[in-house]
């Protein structure tokens, strides 16, 4: 260690001229390599069965995630001028490379099922568009007394019609996702609006709009850290030294990420944020033994303070940075890709951060000088003198106290805890008032719903699901669940294909709208249709041995609980399909979603539980006792209950974003712990009491750690501007977290270490 910091200072020019030539080839090759993942069927893991079942599923039923454009006439839509429009819009989107031809969805492209003379035909509603009142009058009454397309296709009020344009997982890009927003709004006049929605749509903003929200939040994190760092160290120097190595650090993280090919997912984006509010802790540190060092040795020689400081520092400030690293590290047990890489990449540049910071800043405290001592700076001889001694003092003295508080502040969260939920929904991350939730708001009133989950049913044997009896159980499921749930807007089967051909072939009459009786009826209409129709519609309600169906559920909302109060409803006809041969499953982008949430919250708990028991045990390691260890997390406890506690008080759901919420809390929180322990175990082994170890110890780390949490929060409080209100409620969580875990560490760990006389035992 002594020849490594010997040639450091003696090589300080070359030191920094190396890091800062491989920071500026880094930031190339982080600018020209870097990728953004716009698709959320990325976000999960490919090998977890349900993802792998519901791919099959799609593949089958060619189920896609569709992009939904609403065209609205508050005049009414049956015109000649708003009909072309839907012919036009339809065929241009066909004509796109990213979408076939068979997956635009339209009252121009809709089969229209009738009965006629010869037996069971289906035509299109228009093919020229209708100019005559008589021609447009009666397309309106085809429209209207089809169930499979009223209400579907066009509103109730008949105001509003949908092009449903279905695409392919892998073809979403943001030049597409553009290029459908222009396509859309080049049909708006006077008379016409549109709107865009669905999906891919929504995946298409939140990777369009989550760049820009962090290229709106780093500067101003850049900012406020600037002018924290400098009004609490009091030195430009120190400043610009411990801004230069976050900033170098969150360089090399990106720069790695695009030299491995990993993309920036919307989690990513936070990254900078992290390493920038976080990263400053090991200068903090650094600079504040520093100060108190030159003030109490006036006259001290620059090589020698800087010796001292990394002789002093450089043990707690490796500890510090391996435990903050091990908190994101145990995101690693995530099965949710971007928490993974985040975690990853983060634990990286804090460790980057450490590394910059025990050779960056020394190397520019040598080349351009130590900083002036503060005047603020001062030891007091006498407890009474100093505020720091005197709250340690009153700590002490009141030790009972601060354990009944804990003890009332952890009961008190767990009842909030009991409230917690978890949120799939991805437009959940925008604003209440956007245009994306807006639209999307509109569109569900007019329609079934803009999110689906499929139920998928598989026979044991073929043609099952020409039986009567089971299309009934089919049908009567869906009446259930349509009439049972108001999140539940729609839904669509085979039953509906037999409801309507029965129906037609019986004059229209309302009491034929029914499932036929007979199973060679039922193969009857159908055969009819595959001859006289698209059988490709058919092929995405049922497969080609009719042993396998799809269900379409159509639902208002895309968070877990819509989508859980329609699988409950599924489940009480669960038995009943398993006496007739039938499996229940699931499919689709909804159902995925919902999967996605609980690996959040087992990767939550599971991270959660591993980072306290690494940190707890490497700090046992680290200080030669296993009290130590439990008493350092004991903070770290207290916080997670309050967060967790708070989140369900204020209703605040776990997300993709809030996920993060433990991990973060443990990695920051415990650089606390470990300062104020290793000053602790110090000063106890100069000799001191009880009362005058807690004293010098909360003078001397209680300071840094007070800076420390005061730059941290200052940085976090930043995401309080982010356009997305998750990010917003992740600033003010870590905030408050880092604020508990400051104030726990102070009082209930000082509290603990005075109690157990841990580092007094052996001394008499």
């Amino acid at each position: 260690m002594k020849r490594i910091l010997n040639w450091l200072l003696n090589y300080s020019w070359l030191s920094m001229i190396l890091i800062v030539l491989i920071s500026v080839f880094t930031f190339y090759w982080m600018k020209t390599n870097t990728t953004m993942e716009t698709d959320l069927d990325e976000y999960m893991p490919k090998n977890h069965p349900a993802f792998i079942y519901s791919d099959e599923a799609e593949d089958i039923f060619n189920i896609k995630d569709g992009i939904i454009i609403a065209i609205e006439n508050k005049e009414g839509v049956y015109n000649s001028n708003t009909l072309k429009k839907v012919k036009d819009l339809t065929k241009e989107l066909q004509k796109l490379p990213e979408i076939e031809k068979d997956d635009v969805t339209s009252l121009y492209t809709a089969d229209n099922i009738v009965g006629t003379e010869e037996g069971l035909d289906v035509k299109a509603f228009y093919k020229k568009t209708p100019k005559s009142n008589e021609k447009i009058y009666l397309l309106a009454e085809n429209v209207r007394s089809n169930e499979m397309v009223d209400l579907r296709l066009v509103s109730d009020d008949e105001t509003v019609t949908l092009v449903v344009a279905n695409i392919h997982d892998d073809v979403f890009s943001q030049e597409f996702y553009q290029r459908i927003l222009d396509i859309s709004h080049s049909y708006e006049d006077d008379e016409h609006t549109l709107y865009v929605a669905g999906t891919p749509i929504v995946e298409g903003t939140l990777a369009y709009l989550a760049p820009k929200d962090m290229q709106k939040m780093v500067p101003i994190v850049i900012v406020v850290i600037l002018i924290v760092l400098f009004l609490l160290l009091r030195s430009v120097k120190g400043t610009l030294l411990t801004f230069f190595v976050v900033i170098i650090s969150t360089l090399w993280t990106f720069g790695l990420m695009a030299w491995l090919n990993i993309p920036i997912y919307s989690v990513s984006t936070m990254i900078p944020v992290m390493l920038i509010a976080i990263g400053v802790a090991d200068g903090i540190h650094l600079f504040n033994h520093l100060q108190l060092h030159i003030s109490q040795n006036p006259g001290v020689s620059k090589k020698d303070a800087i010796k001292n400081m990394i002789n002093h520092m450089a043990s707690p400030v490796i500890m510090t940075s391996i435990t903050t690293a091990v908190g994101f590290v145990s995101l690693l047990t995530s099965q949710v890709y971007p928490i993974k890489y985040f975690g990853l990449f983060t634990a990286f540049g804090v460790m980057g951060a450490m590394l910059f910071s025990l050779v960056f800043i020394p190397a520019g405290l040598m080349i351009f000088g130590l900083p002036k001592a503060s005047k603020s700076i001062k030891e007091s001889k006498e407890s009474n003198d100093n505020f720091a001694y005197r709250i340690a003092a009153f700590l002490l003295r009141h030790k009972i106290v601060s354990v009944y508080i804990t003890v009332f502040i952890i009961l008190i969260s767990i009842v909030g805890m009991q409230k917690i939920w978890i949120n799939s929904s991805f437009l959940d991350k925008f604003e209440k008032d956007s245009e994306i939730v807006l639209t999307d708001a509109f569109i569900n009133e007019k329609f079934g719903g803009t999110s689906n989950i499929n139920l998928i049913l598989e026979a044991k044997q073929k043609d099952q699901f020409k039986d009567p009896e089971t299309l009934r159980l089919v049908d009567l499921l869906q009446k259930n669940i349509e009439d049972s749930l108001d999140v539940v807007g729609d839904s669509f089967s085979l039953a509906d294909y037999l409801r309507r051909m029965n129906k037609v072939m019986h004059a229209d009459r309302e009491d034929y709208n029914t499932i036929p009786n007979s199973k060679d009826l039922n193969a009857q209409y159908l055969l009819l249709y595959e001859m006289s129709g698209d059988p490709d519609n058919l092929w995405k309600v049922v497969n080609y041995d009719y042993s396998k169906l799809n269900v379409n559920i159509q639902l208002k909302s895309d968070d877990s609980k819509s989508i859980r109060s329609a699988i409950k409803i599924i489940e009480q006809y669960e038995d009943r399909f398993n006496e007739l041969g039938v499996d229940v499953n699931y499919a689709g982008s909804g159902y995925k979603a919902l999967v996605f949430t609980d690996l959040i919250l087992e990767g939550q708990i599971s991270s959660l539980i591993l980072s306290l028991l690494i940190v707890m045990v490497l700090l046992s390691i680290m200080f030669r006792k296993i009290i130590v260890g439990l008493a350092a997390t004991v903070p770290l406890i207290l916080t997670a209950f309050i967060s967790f506690g708070l989140m369900g008080a204020l209703n605040i759901p776990l997300s993709t974003t809030t996920a993060l919420l433990s991990s973060i809390a443990i990695g920051i929180g415990i650089d606390y712990a470990v300062h104020f322990v290793e000053q602790y175990r110090l000063n106890v082994s100069k000799g001191f009491n009880p009362l005058k170890t807690a004293q010098y110890t909360m003078y001397h780390s209680g300071r840094a750690i007070s800076f420390n949490a005061i730059v941290v929060i200052a940085g976090f409080m930043v995401l309080l501007f982010s356009v997305f209100p998750p990010n917003r409620e992740l600033g003010a969580l870590i905030s408050l977290n880092m604020f508990t875990s400051f104030l726990g560490t102070l009082t209930i760990l000082l509290v603990i270490l005075n109690y157990s006389k841990v580092f007094f035992k052996k001394k008499k």
